[in-house]
């Protein structure tokens, strides 16, 4: 079979891409790229992996998300500093206390917020599974941040604060899930994305306020 001097060349041009898309398969690992939304991710879910983006909201006590933010990080520890720095910028002022589940957990997070004087209940993974189901709680914090983290949380009054967090959040994220139909983005892209989640947290806000006005 002969193959025409246009088909080579395209050919060609596709090998000479190749070591590029290993390189950026190389450095992302699980984050392979996907054929109709390059921007998007391999995310692990309870029943294997899924493409798409990481979104974080942070919600007030009174139930209005104070901030959103959609990223291509395939786990959460990475995204609370930043969620606190947008809460502060949207408010204006820097939160009092920080609340979030073992998925934001990190020494350098812990550090950092006892740092800026936020009062954190983040617990480990090991101590969420305790403080969900009890039981025997499993190694020991070689870290002093850490070690006043698990006080905290053992404490009845601090474990009291961190599971009011459910309350809090749990609810939003089930009116955007069950009531605006987002189970998935309808976008591609992570700009295009962004601007789908910041719109669904304005119109959210504002039947919020509406209906408790």
């Amino acid at each position: 079979m002969e193959v025409g001097d246009e088909v080579m060349a395209r050919l060609e041009q596709q090998l000479q891409e190749v070591p590029a898309r290993l390189e950026r398969l190389h450095k992302a690992g699980l984050q392979r790229l996907s054929r109709t939304d390059p921007d998007s991710r391999f995310l692990r879910e309870r029943g294997g992996f899924t493409l798409g983006y990481t979104a974080t909201l942070a919600v007030s006590e009174d139930h209005l998300i104070l901030a959103q933010h959609v990223t291509q990080e395939t786990n959460d520890n990475e995204a609370l500093l930043p969620m606190v720095d947008l809460v502060e910028r949207q408010c204006g002022e820097k939160p009092q206390r920080a609340s979030a589940d073992s998925g934001f957990f990190s020494l350098d997070n812990l550090q950092s917020l006892e740092e800026r004087k936020i009062e954190a209940y983040v617990p480990d993974s090991n101590l969420a599974r305790w403080l969900n189901r009890g039981g025997r709680l499993r190694q020991r914090a070689s870290h002093a941040a850490h070690r006043r983290m698990r006080r905290k949380l053992r404490d009845p009054a601090g474990r009291a604060i961190y599971q009011r967090r459910k309350a809090i959040v749990e609810p939003v994220i089930g009116v955007l899930k069950e009531q605006r139909g987002m189970w998935r983005f309808a976008r591609r892209g992570l700009k295009q994305v962004a601007v789908e989640l910041a719109l669904a947290a304005t119109a959210y806000n504002l039947t919020r306020l509406w209906r408790t006005s």
